[in-house]
């Protein structure tokens, strides 16, 4: 199932694309909308789509930070731009971001099918080209891919010297890899089979414009990812877990345990974010949990008991159960009162509670829908809004969509029962 994600401010715009489009009858799930850039790009952390369809013109963030943010933080989401404005500069600018699709407003169901099939298709084939050269430069070029693998492995030498970590900077600069960035963080994943995960993540990291490089171990890779400051740096690094890990199950992998190491300054400390992100990886392998792992330096806490994290998704739940009804709330708002960064958050928060924040923000926000359609006479519209929404189409659209009948319905059915 491809996962699509919608930004635009107008209200009947988005009630068209979701109402409009045979959801059910593709390949595509509606996973997420917003109203600007700044509430969509935390949502977009948290749901991970594989196409992104924003406008252009909105208030806060507009379309093009959007795709810019997209771009520097998951670019192997495929972007489609949907715009009432048909200049020239639009689309320049949209090219230069790599996206895929430019779409005038307004847009048919069929049309919208036509773009989500192309662009859907044009992942496909820089997945499948991205795998074929990948194949072929190792065939071709096997000496020159070991010698880039094992100079990356040598930033993780224990037995090296800082000025080994120079010596190393220069070298991959002469093969063309540049690693030299402001700020470095290294991600240790273990999966099995290991062949098969480390072939899937080496893909996702050439697919990662140079902000990600992978490098095999015997368990699995370690990644280095490098950002320009601490939250660019710890944006990107979650950002990249929570797509490994979609990307290594949908491969096949399991026992899938990924931690992410402390954030540091220059090469020669590469080996020490390891050590702590490593250090993680270990103290989950004593967690007996079948399901898919992944864990930051700043949560490893009291680990193995991972009490830290627990207590941080309870309060978190503790200012949900007193905010949910708030119709502005954001991911970012929830994350701040915890005191974590929105990508840290979303990935720990998914983790814990076995949801992401959207769906679980959601579910608490329809299961106090569902007491008030059976205890109270409120129209479905009061009720969408006590409990967060102004829109009362998107709210009966959700309810819909998770209990497959509208609040009119479900309160026959509690009046029938009783």
């Amino acid at each position: 199932m491809t996962k699509v994600f919608l930004v635009d401010d107008e209200i009947v715009i988005r009630e068209g694309i979701r109402t409009s489009f045979p959801w059910e009858e593709t390949d595509y799930s509606l996973v997420g909308e917003a109203p600007d850039g700044e509430i969509a790009l935390p949502m977009i952390r948290d749901t991970n789509p594989d196409i992104l369809i924003t406008d252009i013109r909105m208030p806060f963030m507009d379309g093009m930070e959007l795709c810019r943010l997209v771009r520097s933080q998951m670019p192997w989401i495929g972007i489609v731009i949907l715009s009432g404005y048909d200049e020239f500069e639009y689309a320049r600018q949209g090219i230069q971001l790599g996206v895929k699709e430019y779409l005038l407003k307004p847009i048919s169901a069929e049309e919208l099918k036509q773009a989500l099939d192309r662009v859907s298709q044009l992942l496909q084939e820089e997945r499948k080209n991205r795998e074929r050269s990948e194949s072929l430069r190792r065939r071709v070029e096997t000496g020159s891919i070991f010698l880039r693998e094992r100079l990356l492995s040598s930033l993780y030498d224990e037995d090296a010297a800082e000025s080994d970590a120079e010596k190393t900077v220069r070298e991959l600069r002469n093969m063309g890899i540049s690693i030299q960035a402001a700020k470095y963080a290294v991600i240790d994943a273990a999966f099995s089979p290991v062949k098969t995960g480390y072939e899937t993540l080496s893909d996702l990291a050439e697919s990662s414009g140079g902000i990600v490089a992978a490098s095999p171990c015997r368990t699995g890779a370690r990644l280095l990812v490098m950002g320009d400051s601490d939250g660019d740096t710890e944006e990107r690094a979650y950002a990249f877990a929570s797509s490994s890990a979609r990307d290594l199950e949908r491969s096949g992998c399991t026992q899938i345990r990924i931690s992410i190491g402390e954030i540091v300054d220059r090469p020669s400390e590469i080996l020490k974010s390891l050590q702590t992100a490593r250090h993680i990886r270990h103290s989950l392998a004593n967690v007996e949990n079948g399901e898919t792992m992944i864990i930051g330096v700043r949560e490893i806490g009291e680990l193995p008991s991972e009490k830290k994290s627990l207590s941080m998704v309870n309060e978190a739940k503790f200012y949900l159960s007193q905010h949910y009804m708030e119709p502005n709330l954001m991911l970012q708002d929830v994350a701040r009162a915890v005191n974590m960064s929105n990508s840290r958050f979303s990935t720990v928060f998914a983790q814990q509670s076995g949801r992401t924040f959207t769906e679980y923000l959601t579910g608490l926000r329809l299961n106090r829908a569902k007491e008030l359609l059976r205890e109270t006479e409120k129209k479905s519209t009061q009720i969408a809004f006590e409990v967060g929404y102004n829109d009362a189409h998107y709210f009966s659209y959700l309810f819909k969509k998770s209990f497959g009948m509208t609040p009119g319905e479900y309160r026959h059915s509690a009046e029938t029962e009783t």
